[in-house]
């Protein structure tokens, strides 16, 4: 099997974020103390029943995620043990929020194998960190990055715009703090304000103004003009990075490479092919005949029960040349030969018309790939749909 990239789902944190709807419960007692410990044993055995079924044999990239994968303490170094029992991934990211990556702990995850920190920084502002429930302040973040240095890791720094109460100048203060720290890679994200969230709640009660679709444009640009300047190069369209620390398992992601989920609300990416070589782990499911290519999400904590997306052909063509859309490099030759043949001459050449005479996208003259512009990454759901409807 050709499956490169694992990612690992920690549905536990020890508060919720004021914005966050991700899959994560808050850690508040023996109950779900317990839980964690369930949790974790079922996690374990689904890696070894993935192992066992010859799944794992070729991961070049793993990457444990959350909720906050740092507030299992000791158990986290376990996990990543029993991960490597079964691979040997060339990166190994794990997200680590400040509060929580401790000195014992961060030793215990260098000895383990991991070599990546993902650090959800968010802001170097208190008065920000605080508005949307962050546990940690600017001083720990600080001493987070610096601590993820000195155990030899490479260092990932999230930052959040468009957060109550950021400004212009909080905005280019909390990028020159990152900048001054020198992680090898920062994301940039805008912050989104998703239903039944507290932020959500207090934006309707009329508590904190919503984000400001223009300011965040102006900071994503503003983000683009620093980072740059201080030798980050964007590979896609949140993340930079500098020379040989972009992350491998993001551009999984995006260029088509098939991927397993592992633990409640993970998901997963696999061809036809090895979808049917791995049925048995899915419950035997043989719907979606004729797919090209199988999405899933895992439903449960006990890995019993999936929801399915089974694309055809021409739907996985559309999808990576979407996917394409988010990089700096774009949809290569022959991604593009590839869809010409099965989406057809004219329609692909339609598809990249309505692209480029848009100004969302561009022919790249040296390399021949279609490649987004900076439009076409502050407006990427229209670009994302034009490749999609070539399906």
């Amino acid at each position: 099997m050709a499956i490169e990239a694992l990612y690992v789902h920690i549905p536990f944190c020890h508060a919720k974020c004021a914005y966050c709807d991700f899959d994560s419960r808050a850690l508040d007692g023996s109950a779900l103390d317990a839980a964690v410990v369930r949790y974790l044993d079922g996690l374990f055995r689904r890696i070894d029943a993935l192992g066992d079924a010859g799944a794992l044999q070729n991961v070049r990239t793993a990457y444990l995620g959350g909720g906050t994968p740092t507030v299992l303490g000791p158990r986290l170094p376990e996990l990543v043990r029993h991960i490597r029992a079964w691979c040997a991934p060339e990166e190994l990211t794990c997200e680590a929020n400040p509060e929580s990556f401790t000195e014992a702990l961060a030793a215990g995850l260098a000895a383990s194998g991991v070599t990546r920190i993902s650090l959800g920084v968010q802001s170097f502002q208190d008065e920000e960190l605080c508005a949307i429930g962050r546990l940690h302040d600017a001083r720990s973040a600080r001493a987070a990055v610096e601590r993820v240095r000195e155990h030899g890791f490479d260092v990932s720094c999230d930052l959040m715009c468009g957060l109550p109460r950021q400004t212009e100048e909080s905005w280019e203060e909390t990028l020159h703090e990152a900048i001054d720290a020198a992680p090898g890679h920062i994301s940039v994200y805008p912050l989104a304000i998703e239903a039944g969230t507290p932020l959500a709640r207090r934006i309707e009660r009329g508590e904190e103004c919503a984000p400001d679709e223009d300011f965040q444009a102006e900071c994503m640009v503003r983000a683009r003009d620093l980072l740059e300047a201080s030798g980050y190069a964007r590979y896609e369209v949140a993340s930079y990075a500098k020379p040989g620390k972009a992350c491998q398992h993001n551009i999984a992601y995006w260029t088509g490479t098939s991927y397993l989920g592992v633990g409640r609300s993970a998901a997963g990416m696999l061809t036809a092919g090895e979808f049917c070589g791995l049925s048995a782990l899915f419950g035997d499911t043989l719907a979606g005949g004729g797919a090209a290519r199988v999405r899933f999400v895992q439903r449960d904590d006990a890995a019993c029960s999936f929801d399915f997306e089974f694309l055809s052909e021409r739907e996985a063509i559309a999808e990576d040349l979407m996917l394409a859309m988010r990089t700096t490099v774009g949809a290569p030759p022959e991604l593009i030969e590839r869809a010409r043949r099965v989406l057809g001459a004219a329609r692909l050449q339609a598809g990249i018309r309505a692209a480029t005479t848009s100004g969302l996208a561009r022919l790249d003259a040296a390399t021949g790939a279609l490649a987004p512009t900076e439009d076409g990454w502050l407006l990427g759901n229209e670009l994302f749909g034009i490749m999609w409807d070539l399906c």
